[in-house]
């Protein structure tokens, strides 16, 4: 009943954005488009939530616009940057992709401008820092779809079996209640620390931000291997791994979906998350607790951000076809459909206002909040797919016994060197 009801109400959403949206198509020709988009499935295990998402949209679109036809592929996080480059690099690039970087293909002249495709209402509808992050040489080119920032979720029943009184917001603090949650309760796991290439840049980089450092100094050059960086990897391997304190498997080969399932299942005491874990964890009746990710020495200086973008690829043509699908896409009710079904941070101004006010949506406030001072990663560096997938198979290394931070790191901050050499950047 809920996904006709759902099909009805966008599609005729669809009909009121065609007759007031520049971008809606108008063709005689049958159209079909490739989107490429992430599988958001939150813990291990198989989960359709996002086919669903997409198939209910395209029903309702392609209901509205006869002629046009949508095919999605949804791939994993793990896989789906370097399937779309591949895509691209052999000629046959989606007409739009939803992926973690577009700086690259913006400086390959491979995208359709963002003011070229969709309609003034829904373009300036963008919550403006995402927007200004999605340009290049001063265009917007990448569309922001969805957000996230981290913060440090716990196990409030855990914590109190082990008369932990407040959670942490130093990283010794962070260590104390570790070795509490594993010797005063069942907790296999106190921390779960995903070093795996699924999002280990993200990871890596709340870490890196909790003592200074980063990915970039101040002037937007790449500081990856500085002795801030160094230092905090070096702190989580001496306090954490080797003492035993990580799991359910060594940091290398964890993944962010493996740690979020874990927690799910009661065996992780804390991890860093973020907020589409929480449906998932009260579900299975963990409560749950979330404080600003701890730094050093106090609450971090910022939180990483995550940005997924959408971008549309000049390669077959079809910019009023693939404005008008955007349009739709980026309507209230889809922008609030994904974020809400994925516990997710809204992207447009309208959606975040409407979220806010809603008190059943009130456990996304200290998220919505927490991003305007949350930091991305450099997208806007040409580098960064590259230096990003670098930092995915290569950063878990460092908690190895045979590996070290100053070694990951340096071989990272040489394939940003080599990355930015062949960009020119």
């Amino acid at each position: 009943m809920f996904k006709q009801r759902h099909a009805l109400t966008a599609a005729a959403a669809a009909l009121v954005l065609c007759v007031s949206s520049a971008g809606c198509a108008d063709t005689s020709e049958e159209v079909t488009l490739r989107l490429v988009a992430a599988d958001y499935e939150v813990a291990a295990g198989r989960s359709d939530s996002t086919e669903r998402y997409w198939a209910e949209l395209v029903r309702a679109y392609e209901a509205a616009h006869p002629g046009i036809t949508i095919e999605v592929e949804i791939v994993s996080w793990d896989h789906i940057d370097r399937q779309v480059a591949d895509m691209v690099k052999a000629g046959k690039a989606p007409d739009m992709a939803q992926i973690a970087s577009y700086a690259e293909f913006a400086e390959q002249g491979d995208l359709y401008r963002v003011d070229d495709l969709l309609s003034i209402p829904v373009e300036a509808n963008f919550l403006p820092a995402l927007a200004e992050e999605g340009r290049y040489r001063g265009k917007q080119y990448g569309m922001p779809f969805t957000s996230s920032t981290r913060l440090l979720f716990y196990n409030e029943k855990a914590f109190a079996q082990a008369g932990i009184d407040k959670p942490p917001t130093t990283w010794d603090e962070l260590k104390d209640a570790a070795q509490q949650l594993k010797s005063r309760t069942g907790i296999a796991y106190p921390v779960a620390v995903p070093l795996g290439p699924e999002e280990a840049q993200i990871e890596a980089m709340a870490w890196m931000l909790g003592a200074g450092g980063g990915y970039t100094g101040l002037n937007g050059s790449y500081e990856i291997d500085s002795q801030k960086n160094i230092d905090s990897l070096n702190w989580v391997k001496e306090n954490l791994v080797k003492t035993g304190l990580t799991g359910p498997v060594p940091p290398e080969r964890l993944d962010r979906k493996d740690a979020y399932a874990a927690f799910v299942r009661g065996e992780v005491g804390m991890v860093n998350g973020h907020p589409s874990l929480l449906q998932p964890a009260l579900a299975a009746g963990i409560k749950v607790g979330k404080v600003a990710v701890p730094g050093r020495d106090g609450e971090s200086h910022s939180a990483p951000a995550v940005v997924d973008w959408i971008m549309a690829f000049k390669h077959d043509g079809h910019r009023e076809e693939i404005g008008s699908f955007l349009d739709f896409v980026f309507s209230d009710e889809n922008v609030r459909e994904f974020a809400v079904r994925n516990n997710l941070l809204p992207v447009t101004v309208s959606v975040t206002q409407q979220l806010e006010a809603d008190p059943r949506h009130r456990d996304l406030r200290e998220f919505l909040h927490e991003l305007p001072t949350s930091v991305l990663p450099p997208v806007g560096k040409t580098s960064w797919a590259a230096v990003g997938d670098s930092t995915k198979r290569t950063i878990g290394s460092a908690m190895t016994d045979k590996g070290s931070p100053a070694k990951a790191l340096r071989k990272i901050a040489d394939d940003a060197f080599m990355a930015e050499q062949a960009r020119g950047e």
